[in-house]
């Protein structure tokens, strides 16, 4: 084993042994071992064989050693919207969703990263219905939501998963997210997710038209498509990233009334992906 792997490894038990102290109650949550496990074989299963750079990261790391670059993708307003969905939890690390969740499952659920400030007991208060249900259950008051509004240079509109971002004129249209993360709460003065995900036209391009502007100024990297179906494997896809650091509070109300129908087909919450800590799977922040 090479002295850097052994590196990246040491410093994997070291964030999971972080949260594991943090957050033990968590019942379901899986060993630390777990964890290390599936990022090792995740180093394993790309090592040698071309990957980019990987997704989701820690955005306080500004280094990275991925050697794979390719051109950025235009800014979202020249490109068309193509899919938005979220994911139970913040995918990314980092500004104000830096408090791990745990480790989870080991698949995906009850980890990544929630919001680290501060909720009223009246923006937690519960409320009588299931919110955007699927076999992992629904979201509750106080839980946070990385939303991921994808776009694609293709001639494209708005449709269900990543394929919605494909046409049979370009089979490998550049793509880029313009990521937010909400938490939800009880209020209904805070944010309506309907118009965060208002869509439109706005000079010829299929766009969101109300991502929010004043959460900061979005970090921008080279990744990939994200999920924890690659846990153990390196996704083929390149994706220009623009998080926005800031958390926005949304009325949970209205995103369980969006995920009650909309054009992408979206009813429930997204896994995650495991953090990619591998210096060797991640690039330079710029």
């Amino acid at each position: 084993m090479s002295s850097r792997k052994i590196v990246f490894l040491a410093a994997s038990v070291v964030v999971c042994n972080a949260v594991a102290e943090d957050h033990g109650a968590h019942n379901k949550a899986v060993p630390v071992a777990v964890i290390v496990e599936q990022r090792s074989n995740l180093a394993e299963s790309t090592a040698g064989k071309g990957f980019g750079p990987q997704s989701p990261r820690d955005l306080r790391t500004r280094s990275g050693e991925n050697p794979i670059e390719f051109s950025e993708a235009p800014d979202s307003d020249e490109m068309n919207l193509c899919n938005i969905h979220f994911h139970e939890s913040a995918e990314h690390a980092g500004g104000e969703f830096t408090k791990y969740a745990g480790n989870g499952d080991g698949k995906g659920w009850d980890t990544g990263f929630v919001y680290s400030g501060e909720l009223s007991s009246a923006e937690l208060a519960p409320i009588d219905k299931e919110v955007c249900a699927g076999k992992h259950g629904g979201l509750k008051p106080g839980d946070t939501i990385e939303v991921h509004y994808v776009h694609s240079s293709a001639m494209v509109g708005p449709g269900p998963t990543l394929g919605a971002c494909l046409n049979e004129s370009i089979g490998n249209p550049q793509l880029r997210v313009e990521a937010q993360v909400y938490v939800l709460v009880n209020d209904d003065k805070a944010l309506d997710f309907a118009e965060l995900t208002k869509l439109g036209m706005d000079d010829g391009f299929h766009q969101a038209l109300n991502i929010p502007a004043n959460t900061g100024e979005p970090i921008e990297y080279d990744g990939s498509t994200t999920g924890p179906g690659f846990n153990e494997k390196g996704s083929p896809f390149q994706v220009s990233w623009s998080v926005r650091p800031k958390v926005a509070k949304v009325n949970i109300a209205t995103v369980g009334q969006w995920c009650e129908g909309n054009v992408f087909n979206e009813d429930h919450a997204h896994g995650v992906r495991n953090l990619v800590v591998n210096p060797e799977l991640i690039s330079d922040l710029d």
